[in-house]
């Protein structure tokens, strides 16, 4: 078996190419470690490993039931784990459609004018402690969310952002999706985070927003509606106890400017 192997370790040429296909290889177990580092795909990571161990000793021991078994269940497994964890997939492929590469495609996000919209909506709202959630579009759509709330494509403007999140308002429990400096709706659903790390002072508003942080590009504005306080929801990162100048450099580094800023110090995973 060493001999074969010598062999054919041997016969293998060593070039440019094997170089860069051995880095691409390594880079993406890198960011797929990274992904599901801290999630439920590292358990299951974890036992798909052991199972694959179990099948090569199977065939070596030679334990001719346990071969059977593992050949007849890897099909049935890898259906399974599709489903149960697709929204980990799809938030995996997200990340990568966010590389580097990618943003040169990216267009422009809101202005300054949105932005002061929003701003001052956000603390007028946390003043009277009245609970908000605001999602702001970027590069990955969110036609879907979009689609389970009440559509509006109406100009995005401070009076329209305190209406709608009074507690008399009928569109005032869910969140408000920002789509290219417009309100594209309102009262829409958004997929709760199921991150274990997260406090559990944390509440649905804020869960909602790492939820949809998680699943695509897009910033969230959260008001909570217990203390007042403002936080701002990032690539499954949240944080908390912002100011409003705080909050208006934030959205003007992420949303104003094409490329997507650094990882915010001091939030939480």
């Amino acid at each position: 078996m060493f001999e074969s192997l010598s062999a054919l370790v041997g016969r293998v040429p060593g070039g440019l190419w094997d170089v860069i296909d051995i880095a691409i290889v390594a880079f993406l177990i890198y960011e797929f470690l990274k992904l599901i580092r801290g999630t439920r795909a590292s358990q299951m990571a974890l036992g798909v490993t052991l199972i694959v161990a179990l099948f090569y000793v199977s065939r070596l021991a030679p334990l001719q039931t346990v071969n059977w078994l593992i050949r007849n269940m890897v099909g049935y497994v890898v259906f399974a784990g599709i489903v149960l964890f697709q929204s980990d997939i799809r938030r995996a492929l997200a990340h990568f459609g966010r590389g580097p590469f990618f943003r040169y495609f990216e267009r422009r996000g809101g202005d300054d004018e949105t932005i002061e919209e929003i701003v001052v909506a956000a603390s007028h709202l946390s003043a009277q402690r009245v609970g908000a959630l605001i999602v702001l579009e970027r590069a990955i759509g969110l036609r879907g969310h979009v689609e389970s709330g009440i559509r509006l494509d109406a100009t995005l403007t401070y009076d329209l952002l305190i209406s709608i999140f009074q507690s008399t308002s009928p569109l005032h429990d869910g969140a408000v999706i920002v789509q290219e400096d417009r309100v594209a709706a309102a009262a829409c659903f958004l997929p709760l985070t199921v991150n274990p790390r997260l406090g559990r002072d944390l509440g649905t508003r804020h869960r909602a927003a790492i939820g949809v942080s998680e699943e695509s590009d897009a910033v969230a504005v959260v008001v909570s509606e217990e203390t007042g306080q403002m936080a701002l929801a990032l690539e499954g990162r949240i944080e908390r106890h912002l100011e409003s100048d705080e909050l208006r450099t934030r959205l003007r580094t992420l949303v104003a400017l094409p490329e997507t800023a650094p990882d915010p110090v001091g939030a939480e995973r």
